[in-house]
């Protein structure tokens, strides 16, 4: 189950034309693709673009009455041959997934795709995840889009022009017979807002028609002497007919009195940021009204020179706002303006941050330097620093050295310097952190091991309290990663790490059967938690629940067993800590040699509480008898040790005074957000520390012999307390 459901709002792809469309960005980009007589739809889930796999997946049914084809694709290179269908016939199909690693995982076919070309139009939709908001590395799918020659847009990000980037795509692939990208960062893919609806188109040619009537042509599979030619028709042919259709579709935008002789050139998906910051410097209004010539590029790739050089005519300088390193598009601009001998200045990292995002308060500063350059504000005053005063008597107080810190002067902004860090972690109650724990206590053992990471909430292993993980190269990738590191000449093994979504997107592959075939004598971590949890909770080919529309239930050991492994463990509750360790300990050190595998199974605590919430709300509803649990620390019994915490670092365990006045450490204790995994408790136990946790049940609509079961029990509680009142007491003088 994903983590939304769009069942709801998928209603609103059966608008037709002239309604109103009102709601978020992708389900926007699925309105579009309808409207677009797309024949079929592939992908693979990924921030800030998973939405769109989930909204897709909710809407089979308006999707089977358009006749359009949807798979979950097994990955990004899947996704990306699928749009092999629209080489020799006029179908249209639309892949997506996150960038720059879909693009990456996909690179061998889009390459092979974009070089014989296509018939039918061809988008893939690109969440380009660059910033601060980003999980990945920092690049951008620029550079793909030129080094494979395929047509890249960045549209404004408003749902009209999104809508209509996504019309015009289809159109601009067909008129150049090339792929195009789609690039919708992670700002626009959430964005709300409404544009007037156009009926849904079921495509001209049918996926059953191209079925019935094969056709092949030679021309466009990338087999010499055929391989040989395609460089040549992108340049000769597929680009001309790209920049004839940009230019007479007008897809880039000129905003702004052009009679000024300074101006600014951005991208579409930069567009929002460069206004706010010219509204700051009261040179544009909320309404996107600028009183610098701008020039946006909606489409990225290729640049149009005659554009370029019909905005920079008159012009003293120009500057482009183009986030990223290398600067991709300021080189090209460069080029151009040199070769046409213009007397054009051009500015850009000159004026802006070398790398990074380009946020409103980047742009504000940028801007502000290259238009105080050119005379056209004042330049600002500059700032006096902010003084933190402090009270008389609170100086008084402190010590001399204190006093003196006190009295400097602090810079405005100097959060990071006041308020601790708090490092990305694990969900309350995620069955993945006990995992790491029984590493811990092992390597307590065992001494340290070279642990191979991978893509995927247990990523956060690398993290503060367990601090393991030396590598991780992809999604899917732990055991690749480890492989150079299968010798017998040490007497350790390495570790490597993959969930459940990276061993069926390509790990079964590249990790557990690579590792087969090469004899490695190494350790593979399976954590299999039901769903592809980070990418949303969707399901995946060994998810327990039952999927109308998808083949579930396929255990991860017949797949490992079918490849050859003959160590393989699986622990069935990964919060059985001392099983865990056990089976860990031994997996490092049996004498038996070849691969070891071992499965660790429990089902993620998020989707878990979603899919029980409902089932709890309704029986609470009905009257009927709940339990929950939670787990609790008896403060007087807690040594202030908190191995409990470094342990386990869940985020339902914090710490309180202590109530002994004798005591100064702080006490161990358990918040509301419990959800009774019992991980702490476990961890008390197995680690050796103190019986301070207790388990509590909480009963909604109690049954008589829970009433009377609760009575019995405060009753007998009650007269040992009592007594031992009375006894200390008696004791007391």
């Amino acid at each position: 189950m994903a983590e939304r459901s769009f069942v709801k709002e998928v209603e609103l792809l059966r608008l037709g034309a002239g309604d109103v469309f009102s709601g978020e960005g992708i389900l926007a980009v699925t309105k579009a693709l309808l409207e677009s007589g797309v024949s079929y739809v592939a992908g693979y889930q990924g921030a800030p673009i998973s939405h769109l796999m989930d909204v897709l997946a909710d809407a089979q049914d308006i999707l089977t009455e358009n006749g359009i084809r949807f798979e979950n694709s097994a990955s990004e290179a899947t996704a990306a041959a699928s749009l092999a269908a629209s080489v020799n016939y006029p179908l249209r199909g639309a892949v997506t997934f996150k960038a720059t690693v879909g693009t990456n995982v996909a690179s061998d076919a889009l390459a092979n795709l974009a070089s014989g070309g296509v018939k039918g139009g061809a988008l893939i939709i690109v969440g380009e995840d660059y910033g601060e908001g980003s999980s990945i590395m920092q690049e951008r799918s620029h550079a793909f889009a030129m080094k494979s020659q395929m047509w890249m847009l960045d549209p404004r990000p408003n749902l009209p022009c999104i809508v209509q980037a996504v019309k015009d795509g289809f159109d601009l692939s067909e008129a150049s017979n090339t792929p195009v990208m789609l690039q919708l960062r992670i700002r626009a893919c959430h964005v709300h807002g409404q544009f007037v609806a156009s009926d849904n188109k079921r495509a001209k040619f049918s996926l059953k028609e191209a079925m019935e009537n094969p056709q092949r042509d030679l021309d466009r599979i990338v087999l010499p002497p055929a391989s040989f030619l395609h460089e040549k028709e992108k340049i000769e042919q597929r680009w001309p007919a790209a920049v004839q259709f940009i230019e007479s579709r007008q897809l880039n935008e000129f905003f702004g009195d052009n009679h000024d002789d300074i101006g600014l050139i951005v991208q579409g998906g930069g567009y929002n940021n460069v206004i706010r910051a010219l509204e700051h410097l009261d040179l544009a209004d909320v309404f996107g009204e600028s009183k610098i010539p701008m020039y946006v590029m909606n489409v990225a790739y290729p640049l149009i020179e005659s554009e370029i050089l019909r905005f920079c005519e008159g012009k003293r300088a120009v500057l482009v706002l183009e986030e990223g390193q290398p600067n991709f598009v300021e080189q090209n601009i460069s080029a151009i303006l040199r070769k046409a001998k213009s007397t054009t200045e051009l500015h850009g990292k000159d004026f802006l941050p070398m790398a990074g995002e380009y946020n409103t308060l980047t742009m504000l500063k940028g801007l502000r330097a290259y238009l105080e350059h050119y005379g056209r504000i004042e330049p600002q005053p500059a700032r006096k620093p902010r003084v933190i005063p402090l009270k008389e008597e609170s100086v008084q107080r402190q010590p001399a050295t204190t006093t003196a810190v006190a009295a400097e002067v602090l810079p405005a902004g100097s959060l990071n310097d006041n308020v601790h860090g708090r490092p990305p972690g694990f969900c309350t109650g995620c069955p993945e952190r006990p995992i790491f724990t029984a590493m811990k206590l092992v390597e307590r053992e065992l001494g340290p091991h070279h642990v191979s990471a991978d893509i995927g909430c247990h990523l956060f292993s690398i993290l503060p309290p367990f601090h393991l993980g030396n590598t991780t190269m992809g999604y899917g990738l732990g055991g690749a990663g480890a492989a150079a590191l299968n010798t017998g000449a040490s007497n350790k093994r390495a570790i490597s790490v993959m969930g459940d979504g990276g061993f069926w997107h390509n790990g079964l592959t590249s990790g557990v059967a690579n590792a087969v075939f090469n004899k490695s004598d190494n350790l593979t971590i399976i954590i299999d938690n039901n769903y592809t949890s980070a990418t949303g909770g969707q399901d995946i080919l060994s998810s327990r629940a039952q999927n109308i529309t998808r083949s579930t239930n396929h255990p991860i050991e017949k797949a490992v067993k079918g490849v050859g492994v003959e160590w393989m463990r699986t622990i069935r509750r990964t919060y059985d800590l001392k099983a865990m360790t056990e089976t860990l300990r031994d997996a490092l050190t049996t004498e038996e040699k070849g691969p070891k595998v071992l499965i660790a199974q429990s089902e993620c605590m998020l989707n878990r509480q979603r899919r029980e919430r409902g089932q709890v709300r309704k029986a609470l509803s009905d009257g009927q008898r709940v339990v929950r649990e939670r787990f609790g620390v008896d403060p007087d019994t807690c040594t202030g040790d908190h191995s409990c915490i470094r342990l386990s670092g869940c985020p339902s365990l914090s710490i309180r005074p202590n109530p002994d006045a004798l005591r100064s450490d702080p006490v161990a204790t358990v918040m509301n957000s419990c959800v009774g995994c019992g991980l702490c408790g476990e961890v008390s136990h197995a680690a050796i520390l103190c019986p301070s946790f207790y388990r509590a049940q909480i009963i909604n609509n109690p049954t008589g012999w829970d009433r009377w079961r609760e009575k019995l029990r405060r009753n007998v509680i009650g007269w040992f307390q009592r007594r031992s009142a009375a006894k200390r007491e008696r004791y007391a003088f």
